[in-house]
């Protein structure tokens, strides 16, 4: 097969993410709503700073704006795992990062499939949250063993989906046609089923163990429970999603509202009660509910070090163990107010961020830079470099998640606001078994992104020797 027939993976991403937006703003309209609420407020911000504007133009993430969402779901089984790693990888998205939520006390360790290389990211920055359930910890050894029993007779794939994968795989791509198809047969895992492959019975029973279990292990399939778009001031929409009919979860999950934004912030509106037909049993016993959808809501801001990153996890323990959000989240002023005292021992600068290496940049050459390059040989630190206006230092954006806040949407949206903190029961190891592949070091990825960007910098600048 000609190499020339095949679509790049990136583009079969864009389809796929496209294909997503729509099935899901079909199946939650109020989906529809908190995008048109999200562009609203992006445009808002983006003629109220310029600066905010140029920093976003220059480093080619404007129009990446409304692009910009992750969804996110939940397995039940090993090879589920290991088969979505393959369907993934036909786009172009590799699993990055390995995070435990039993920390929170949720029941699934994950990882998060993305695109990973710097031109990838810019022309698609689609990523999905994937959960392995872990019936470990399911302390009933009997509802263990059925839930085990129920995962084993479900396939999550049509036949098809597993047929392109396989001719992906086989001629490192597809064609357009069947790319058209992978992404058509590829969507049917996502889709929303009413009908459930348990009797309420068994559902009921799973639900009081956890209701993420009932969520996983009820259903056809991982249904996509969320999709995100990307906000530019995720208070503003937390303040106006009650003015378009939405309810937002008690609290945004993460850092705190900051001048320079770090990491990550989230928050979700409550999921929906839906309808579902159940198996078995007396007529009046086949009908139920079952709330797992809802919409979410991320700001992005800077990535940070492993040193930035440690502050973070301190200064967010101490918070959370001071103050523990209830079930009715009616103490929600109380632990914000608690977070951000606690996170003004965290620099709220870009300088120092980036001189105290608490943060990850994108480095690149001014104007001026390359103006005095061709007059005279150029020396000098990197702090000296960008002091003199030589070198220009741009936020590099995080493009992955959090534990904690991972676990407080879930719990969110599964019925409570309640904080919870459980004895970490991390298991990267038997996770990797199952995704039949490692997982990547996301510090790693943004290390190397400020080194090439450097690099490139000081090339520019004709300096071809280390700096420090």
């Amino acid at each position: 097969m000609s190499t020339d027939a095949l679509v790049h993976p990136d583009e079969i991403r864009l389809m796929f993410s496209s294909a997503m937006s729509d099935l899901y703003r079909s199946e939650v309209p109020q989906y529809g709503t908190l995008m048109e609420l999200v562009s609203e407020i992006n445009q808002s911000k983006l003629e109220a700073e310029t600066e905010l504007a140029d920093s976003l133009a220059h480093n080619s993430e404007l129009e990446r704006i409304d692009l910009e969402r992750h969804g996110a779901i939940r397995l039940g089984k090993p090879e589920e795992l290991f088969n979505m790693r393959r369907l993934f990888a036909v786009m172009g998205m590799h699993p990055v990062g390995y995070y435990d939520l039993s920390v929170a006390g949720v029941p699934v360790h994950s990882t998060a499939f993305r695109p990973i290389d710097e031109e990838a990211l810019k022309r698609n920055p689609f990523r999905v949250f994937t959960s392995l359930l872990r019936l470990e910890l399911i302390e009933d050894e009997d509802l263990r063993s059925q839930a085990e029993g129920i995962l084993a007779q479900r396939d999550i794939f049509t036949a098809d989906a597993i047929k392109l994968i396989y001719l992906a795989e086989k001629n490192g791509g597809l064609t357009r046609t069947q790319a058209e198809q992978f992404v058509a047969e590829a969507l049917e895992t996502f889709r929303w089923h009413s009908d459930a492959t348990v009797t309420l019975e068994t559902y009921q029973k799973l639900h009081d163990a956890h209701r993420l279990i009932a969520d996983v292990v009820c259903f056809k399939g991982p249904h996509i429970n969320h999709l995100t778009p990307r906000t530019l001031d995720i208070d503003a929409v937390q303040q106006n999603m009650p003015k378009r009919g939405i309810t937002p979860k008690a609290i945004v999950e993460g850092p705190p509202a900051r001048s320079c934004p770090i990491l990550l912030r989230q928050t979700s509106f409550k999921a929906l009660e839906e309808r579902v037909n159940f198996i078995g049993g007396r007529r009046d016993e086949t009908v139920g509910t079952h709330t797992a959808r809802f919409g979410e809501i991320e700001q992005r801001g800077i990535a940070l070090t492993a040193e930035g990153r440690k502050l973070y996890d301190t200064l967010l323990a101490a918070t959370r163990h001071a103050v523990q959000i209830n079930a009715g989240g009616s103490n929600a002023r109380d632990y914000e107010a608690e977070l951000a005292e606690r996170f003004r021992a965290f620099p709220d600068d870009y300088e120092t961020l980036r001189v105290e290496k608490l943060a990850f940049f994108r480095y690149s050459p001014t104007k001026a830079g390359l103006n005095a390059a061709k007059k005279e040989d150029l020396a000098g630190s990197i702090n000296a470099l960008v002091d003199q206006g030589y070198l220009r230092a741009d936020p590099i954006i995080y493009e992955d998640f959090l534990p904690v806040s991972a676990a407080g949407i879930f719990q969110s949206n599964l019925g409570s606001d309640e904080q919870k903190n459980y004895s970490e029961q991390s298991n990267q190891k038997v996770f990797e078994d199952s995704l039949g592949a490692p997982v990547g070091d996301e510090l790693d990825l943004y290390a190397g992104l400020e080194q090439d960007s450097l690099n490139t910098a000081l090339e520019a600048l004709g300096i071809r020797k280390n700096v420090a």
